[in-house]
């Protein structure tokens, strides 16, 4: 036999949907505001009918007293159930509606009732406030059961007080009134509550629209998810509302830009200042894989705009990727360079082979010595001038492609450098940068130099690089620090347009400047200002028998 499906269990408490539980709350909350306010409104009802009962009642009351058949009656006649006092009383009831008028003397006796057997017979509840020259309003039991009362004293013409004059309304009319009224006021909360229960079906309707009808815990799921998500991704991830302020960023975000949660709230321009990375984020730099620079890092950036009128800008890491594709072509450079030195080195070999086997010993002596005298004097002049290894060797590097591109490579006369540098790959950066540009610049032009000068003035350095290029127009000459500018083919690892930009971030991260001019004679001249790129000079401390010379240690001093 196969199981029995297990029986289910009926579920109580409230639906899953959310456009269900905002409809159903709704729906209570206006079902309870329109009791509530149904129940507000029936309890002055009832007191109002009271005091409208009692003043009626104290209006006849007023009038009765005032009739002078009444007064003259009770001074002249006996109280009798066919006295003049009677059938005078009993009119104005008739007229008025009123459940009885009751007039007594000031021994409490009665001299009119609905009920003749009570007339000459004393008042079941006092009417001493009366018979004192007050006017009472009440709502009391009497013989005639629960009714509304006005009591006002009896004057004669004299205007003593002879007696009273006392009024019932029937209490039951006065509920029966209140009773009356509640259909209608169950009416008007029916109306209102059908008009609240449309209200919410419409607003919850367009909840259900915007949460695609899932429910609360689809929410609260999809929203962990996110956060979830966001926070997990290596990728920086940046939303902004349709306002252009930043509404949420993740934690990449937060350390590839170097915000913190202050920029919450604020706009791109506010939480990072102007540059091209707020000009992506604000949207005013439209495309895909836009290339910008934040402090050292090189950023990739893509906007999208979202439903709301907001965007969602995401933020990938490239600085790596960047130095290794510049690696990989200075790698390449290199590798060009020792084909080229091999081939040189090849033809040298062949020629000298060529004078050893026609026995030209003394030439063959006297090309040797060329040749490493010449590659001696270049190295030397290079070091000679730039005490720094690492630039000496970049430099020596880059002659030897400049060689072999066909553009002569020279370190000016003024280049002067001491081995104190503070940042010393900060500045190989930055010279590289410029000797690269300088060489595809001038490559392929006759009579191509590029012609470095690096010199100290006091803690700054001075690096300036020069050209017989074709120079930089005057109204390019700020455009081509910026990110993403390039007149060049880009390689195969990636974009150009980064070299220039990180010259100038990087000089004025210290404080400098990096600029270009047109060099005397065509061309482009760059110049780089590091204002505290070296070292202050240690003091050599004496040698035996010897002693500092004293401009030394003034220098120091200064």
């Amino acid at each position: 036999m196969s199981p029995t499906a297990p029986a289910r269990r009926l579920r109580l408490g409230l639906p899953r949907r959310v456009f269900s539980q905002v409809l159903l709350m709704q729906v209570a909350i206006a079902a309870g505001v329109a009791v509530l306010a149904t129940g507000l409104f029936l309890a002055p009802l009832s007191k109002q009918l009271d005091q409208e009962a009692e003043r009626r009642a104290l209006a006849i009351a007023q009038t009765t007293a005032q009739d002078p058949q009444i007064a003259e009656g009770v001074l002249t006649t006996p109280p009798t159930s066919d006295g003049p006092v009677q059938r005078e009383a009993e009119r104005i009831r008739r007229a008025t509606h009123a459940e009885y008028i009751v007039v007594l003397d000031r021994n409490w006796v009665r001299w009119s009732h609905p009920t003749t057997s009570q007339i000459g017979k004393e008042v079941s509840t006092s009417p001493k406030d009366a018979l004192g020259g007050k006017e009472v309003m009440e709502i009391d039991k009497g013989t005639l059961g629960r009714s509304a009362r006005g009591k006002v004293p009896l004057y004669d013409a004299g205007h003593r007080i002879i007696g009273a004059v006392s009024v019932g309304i029937a209490y039951d009319s006065v509920r029966a009134r209140l009773i009356g009224a509640i259909p209608g006021l169950f009416a008007y909360a029916g109306g209102a509550l059908a008009v609240g229960a449309l209200a919410a079906w419409l607003i919850s309707r367009r909840v259900q629209r915007q949460t695609r009808d899932l429910a609360f815990s689809d929410i609260s799921a999809l929203l962990a998810e996110r956060e979830a998500m966001l926070h997990g991704i290596r990728e920086g991830v940046v939303a902004l509302d349709r306002g252009g302020r930043v509404r949420l960023f993740n934690d990449e975000a937060r350390r590839l830009l170097g915000i913190g949660d202050e920029a919450v709230g604020q706009t791109p321009d506010e939480a990072l200042g102007a540059g091209r990375t707020t000009d992506v984020l604000a949207g005013r730099v439209k495309g895909t894989d836009l290339l910008t620079v934040r402090g050292q890092r090189v950023l990739v950036a893509n906007r999208m705009p979202t439903d709301d009128g907001g965007a969602v800008a995401t933020l990938r890491d490239r600085t790596e990727l960047e130095q290794l594709g510049r690696e990989l072509d200075s790698t390449r450079g290199l590798i060009d360079a020792l084909r080229a030195q091999d081939h040189e080195h090849a033809n040298r070999m062949h020629t000298l082979l060529g004078l050893l086997e026609l026995e030209m010993y003394d030439d063959a002596a006297e090309f040797v010595g060329e040749v490493v005298g010449d590659h001696r004097a270049t190295a030397e002049q290079v070091t000679e001038k730039i005490h720094d290894p690492l630039l000496a060797a970049l430099l020596v590097g880059k002659a030897t492609v400049a060689a072999e591109r066909g553009v002569a490579l020279w370190v000016s006369e003024g280049t002067r450098l001491p081995d104190r540098l503070i940042d010393p790959r900060g500045l190989v950066t930055v010279m590289g940068n410029l000797v690269d540009n300088a060489l595809d610049a001038v490559a392929g032009t006759p009579h191509a130099r590029v012609e470095v000068e690096l010199r100290a003035e006091g803690r700054a350095v001075v690096l300036r690089v020069r050209d017989t290029g074709p120079g930089i127009p005057a109204g390019q000459r700020e455009l081509i620090f910026t990110e993403g500018w390039s007149t060049k083919k880009p390689p195969a690892h990636g974009n150009r347009g980064i070299g220039l930009s990180l010259v100038r971030r990087l000089a004025e991260r210290q404080g400098g400047s990096a600029t270009v001019d047109a060099a005397d004679g065509g061309g482009a001249e760059f110049t780089v200002v590091l204002p505290e790129a070296l070292r202050e000079p240690e003091l050599e401390p004496a040698v035996r028998g010897e002693s500092v010379e004293p401009t030394a240690v003034a220098e120091e001093e200064a």
